[in-house]
């Protein structure tokens, strides 16, 4: 049995996860409220053994559903919180789950604000059944602020029109992508699900404000010239709550390139829908001025967007306006070749 722990380094914070996992849903209404669940099993399949979720669940990953007790006796190492709700907060009504996932033998495994110890008696349970309560969005501590100093080696970072739109997942399949190509890249990940996925990494939106260039910088160190670190995008420009992390992550990348995610079904910013989202051509001006501060050289390679739902005709339409009006390749990471996006990166 594989032990399960969450250990700290000068620039990442290293998770060790017991698996196969039960991903509890709780009371998801759509599919970007589960989003850790639905990262790890497009990201880590193998690793996702079922799921659990509440009555007023409208969400499905297409998993066998089972309660903690038959996980664990299936043989499931952790039952993992696979929602994001607003404020990163774990709600009472989980409560009953989380002491019931402990009874059984399993790990908790969560990316909330909130910490699992705050959970009134879970910790005591925990510790009496031997199992591990793993808080996976602490950053680790004594973060630098930002040098601006260039660092050797070459760095991508997936940036948004809006939240919840595909930095990860355009991240992810840039990494694939080049690895399959030959090219030395690793995947660098500043979210909670990037961070299980990957195995380390920096929860941004959990750094003090003052180090998150800083924790940029750490999380992507000095690498070979030819090498890729492919950082994970958080938040958005054009959102009045998250801005503040997008910009210091975008400074302290210090971007080579750009690949800019967005939504063509959606006009608004979805949790502030009085706030209207830029034609792509501003977005990616903006984020290129902004880039600029810490690498002059910054330049947008290609332009991620959602096609889910859409048929092949207006998919084809779509992505060649995105094209026409940026100038670089447009994908759909689950749906289309990145070879375009690949070329421009290594052209």
């Amino acid at each position: 049995m594989n032990s399960s722990t969450v250990s700290h380094s000068h620039n990442a914070t290293h998770v060790t996860l017991r698996g196969p996992y039960l991903l509890f849903l709780g009371e998801a209404d759509h599919d970007q409220r589960a989003k850790t669940a639905f990262g790890l099993r497009d990201w880590a399949p193998g690793r996702c053994m079922g799921q659990l979720r509440l009555p007023a669940c409208r969400v499905t990953l297409g998993l066998p559903e089972m309660s903690p007790a038959a996980a664990a006796q299936a043989g499931a190492g952790s039952l993992v919180i696979g929602v994001a709700p607003k404020g990163g907060q774990i709600a009472e009504n989980w409560f009953p789950v989380l002491r019931e996932a402990v009874a059984a033998g399993l790990d908790v495994i969560s990316g909330m604000h909130g910490s699992l110890a705050e959970v009134p008696g879970l910790a005591a349970a925990a510790q009496a059944r031997g199992v591990r309560l793993i808080d996976v969005r602490r950053p680790p501590a004594n973060l630098p602020t930002a040098s601006g100093r260039r660092r050797s080696g070459r760095r991508l970072l997936t940036v948004g029109t809006d939240c919840a739109l595909g930095k990860k997942y355009t991240a992810l399949a840039i990494t694939r992508a080049l690895q399959e190509r030959g090219v030395a890249a690793d995947f660098r990940a500043t979210g909670q699900t990037g961070i299980m996925i990957a195995g380390s990494g920096i929860p941004l939106d959990a750094v003090v404000s003052d180090f998150v260039a800083g924790a940029a910088e750490a999380i992507s160190p000095d690498a070979a010239p030819d090498h890729w670190d492919v950082i994970e995008g958080q938040g958005s420009l054009f959102h009045p709550a998250y801005a503040g992390v997008t910009l210091g992550l975008l400074h302290g990348a210090q971007p080579d390139a750009i690949v800019l995610c967005h939504d063509p079904a959606v006009e608004r910013i979805k949790s502030l829908p009085e706030f209207p989202i830029p034609p792509l051509e501003v977005a990616a001006r903006r984020y290129l001025e902004a880039g600029e501060l810490t690498n002059p050289a910054i330049r947008l390679v290609g332009v991620s967007l959602i096609t889910q739902g859409m048929d092949e005709a207006k998919r084809s339409r779509v992505l060649a306006d995105a094209e026409q009006r940026l100038g670089v390749p447009a994908f759909d990471p689950l749906k289309t070749s990145l070879q375009a996006v690949v070329e421009r990166l290594l052209s």
